[in-house]
């Protein structure tokens, strides 16, 4: 392999990743940047081998981001995201005969959560949560670690939260935004039994990220190649479309800070 070549890691939660990246690789070798790409089976190896500089560039879940940067001092480079993944939200569902009106209302009842390292399934609804007042001791919660080392990529642990609220195991649970609206528009959300009550502040969800010593040459070649992805084009469209996209942006930290903070002081 030539020393030109950025290899890029992703995890492998869904077979589409292959057609995503086999995609964005044929655009970057296209246009001056050439790349090829690894799939690991979660992220934990994935930040392992980044900071061993066996891979270039990963591509991480806010977890994994905040992660990378805390393992290297804050040194690390972040090179862009998602429209998408700016100003994610959370959700708090409910069963509309569980007599929960407000969040304080959740204490003594059974609360539904995602994944341990599923950033909006559970580290981040339940921080804010606390933040927000509610005594997460008075909280029962039913945990579904699902999945886990793909820090709630595949959504499984959210749906075993929604059928859990269904079928009355939990009175409420805590799901992404995008799996609350993709389920109800596939209509596995009965309106007559879930709500939606509460919507948390917004954070920052994936981030492609770099360490400080990558070759310039490498990074600048790579934000040209991503940044020259459009949606006016028809074959990027579709692989934006599969990433869930419509324009790749500029990085940000801003978004990051309310998981900075959870994992200073962790939740249940």
């Amino acid at each position: 392999m030539s020393d030109e070549t950025i290899l890029l890691g992703a995890v492998a939660y869904d077979a589409k990743v292959v057609t995503i990246w086999e995609g964005i690789r044929d655009h970057f070798n296209q246009n001056g940047a050439p790349m090829d790409f690894v799939l690991f089976s979660n992220y934990e190896r994935q930040v392992e081998l980044l900071l061993k500089g066996h891979i270039d560039v990963a591509w991480n879940t806010p977890l994994a981001h905040v992660r990378v940067q805390q393992q290297t001092d804050n040194r690390s480079i972040s090179l862009g995201t998602r429209d998408s993944d700016q100003d994610f939200h959370s959700r708090v569902v409910v069963r509309n005969d569980s007599g929960i009106e407000s969040i304080k209302d959740l204490e003594g009842k059974t609360l539904a959560v995602g994944s341990r390292d599923s950033t909006q399934a559970r580290i981040l609804p339940l921080h804010f949560l606390r933040a927000e007042g509610v005594e997460l001791t008075k909280v029962n919660l039913l945990k579904f670690d699902t999945d886990v080392g793909k820090h709630g990529d595949t959504g499984t642990s959210e749906i075993d939260v929604l059928e859990a609220v269904a079928d009355g195991r939990a009175q409420a649970g805590t799901v992404g935004d995008l799996i609350w609206v993709n389920e109800q528009s596939a209509g596995h959300v009965d309106a007559n039994l879930i709500r939606s009550l509460w919507t948390t502040p917004p954070f920052d969800h994936c981030m492609f990220d770099v360490l400080p010593d990558l070759d310039a040459g490498k990074i600048e070649r790579f934000k040209k190649a991503l940044f020259g992805m459009t949606w006016d084009v028809p074959e990027h469209r579709r692989l934006l479309e599969l990433e869930g996209l419509k324009v790749w942006m500029p990085p940000r930290e801003d978004g990051y800070n309310s998981l900075r903070d959870a994992l200073a002081s962790p939740t249940p």
